[in-house]
């Protein structure tokens, strides 16, 4: 991940707690405080051209900006949508600047929507089951896991219960490809989480603290 210094971006360290990955960027002394919501969005890369500050939920903010190819978050902690009312690709943004829609892995530099969520500290916990409506074979996970069939031994992910905790389901293994934020509650099927299928090759939790 990369953030900006001046004119020029450069990459952010990105630091690990309890061996889990934690993947918040790395801020300056003097920002906000990461529990005041704060995200800035710019049509420009590098922070260039028309921007757009929102303090909280939005559900379509295509009056405010047309694109966006950067991003400042000055506190709290998003979920940006490339669709109104919370619809299409998602992505988790804590604390930082992303200079150009790569650096949030987008797949384009398309927003139109953005939630927050509350910071969190405590234990994480979530079940997974084979099968829709929470049937089937499952398994409880507390810890990151990179390789779902590895572990599941299933490439499927039907139904989950997200008991504790922020977690992120991405669709390929190693953290790659469409992101679903889950927070907690049941998910009877894809679909409750924003998936368009039942893969989801790996998955992480969500630091906020």
């Amino acid at each position: 991940m990369r953030s900006r210094n001046g004119d020029h971006c450069h990459d952010v360290k990105l630091t690990l707690v309890n061996k889990g990955h934690q993947w918040s960027p790395t801020v300056n002394e003097g920002q906000p405080s990461v529990f005041s919501p704060q995200i800035i969005f710019y049509e420009g890369r590098n922070f260039q051209g028309r921007s757009y500050e929102c303090m909280g939920d939005c559900a379509d903010t295509f009056r405010h900006f047309s694109y966006c190819n950067s991003i400042r978050v000055m506190g709290g902690h998003w979920v940006v949508y490339e669709k109104p009312n919370y619809g299409g690709y998602q992505y988790v943004l804590n604390q930082g600047e992303y200079c150009d829609y790569h650096t949030w892995a987008g797949f384009n530099n398309c927003i139109r929507s953005c939630r927050m969520f509350p910071p969190y500290q405590g234990s994480y916990r979530i079940r997974l089951y084979g099968r829709p409506n929470m049937m089937g074979h499952h398994m409880d996970f507390m810890d990151d896991c990179p390789n779902v069939y590895d572990r599941f031994h299933y490439y499927d992910v039907c139904s989950c219960h997200v008991m504790e905790g922020y977690w992120v389901f991405y669709e390929h293994p190693n953290y790659m490809g469409r992101q679903y934020f889950l927070r907690p509650g049941e998910y009877r099927n894809c679909r409750d989480w924003g998936g368009y299928s039942t893969m989801v090759g790996s998955f992480r939790r969500v630091w906020t603290s």
